[in-house]
């Protein structure tokens, strides 16, 4: 007897076209306003709404749906620390080099700077590892497929997700990331990611004034 490997589409769910574009109309309305922050309080933030965010980043689609990514969710204050140090070095080091000082120079309108307090000030950092590959039950190495776009997209969702709940958030990507494999105790097959710096805006945040490119620049319909 085969195996039956599909199930019936149960749980979509049609609307009317006046509600999609409803629903389509007021998501955006939602998601624009989403800024990212880089001044955090430390006012704590509830478990279980990172644990729902991660849950919706886990329904992301991936190739052969091998879910290649690993979220380290971090409160420690110890750790929290351990991760500022090690980032701050690296930045140090970003911002003093010649090749880079175009780079910094094009920061200059975010308000970047080496120094990262809101890597401890923040309740939660999210750090996120892309498993290049990973091993079977009898220890053959598995090969992972698209594993940077079908990261990118969970992060995606997750930064969404974040969002959805009522919190704010940082995308960081130190220019040097293998600290994090040390100091999380990560295998060597996972690769850093990202680190999502979430929790509720310091009382004073402030945000750059940028605006985002219109439908016309980014898109084109054929």
């Amino acid at each position: 007897m085969v195996e039956n490997k599909f199930l019936t589409l149960s749980d979509y769910c049609e609307y009317p076209e006046a509600e999609m574009k409803r629903r389509a109309s007021e998501f955006y309305k939602e998601m624009i306003r989403r800024r990212t922050v880089r001044h955090f309080s430390d006012r704590p933030v509830d478990r279980s709404v990172i644990e729902d965010c991660l849950r919706t980043a886990s329904t992301a689609p991936s190739g052969a749906n091998q879910q290649p990514w690993s979220f380290i969710v971090v409160s420690d204050l110890t750790v929290k620390r351990r991760i500022r140090e090690a980032a701050e070095k690296v930045e140090q080091e970003f911002y003093s080099k010649d090749a880079t000082k175009k780079w910094v120079k094009d920061l200059d309108h975010l308000g970047t700077v080496p120094s990262k307090p809101f890597l401890e000030s923040a309740p939660y950092l999210i750090v996120i590892f892309s498993k290049l590959y990973d091993y079977s039950s009898t220890g053959e190495k598995k090969r992972h497929y698209y594993v940077f776009e079908s990261v990118g997209i969970a992060t995606g969702m997750l930064i969404t997700a974040i969002h959805h709940a009522g919190l704010v958030l940082l995308t960081y990507t130190p220019s040097k990331m293998r600290f994090l494999n040390k100091i999380l105790s990560r295998p060597s097959n996972e690769k850093p990611f990202m680190i999502l710096v979430a929790g509720y805006p310091a009382g004073d945040a402030v945000v750059p004034a940028i605006q985002k490119k219109s439908l016309q620049e980014i898109a084109t319909f054929i």
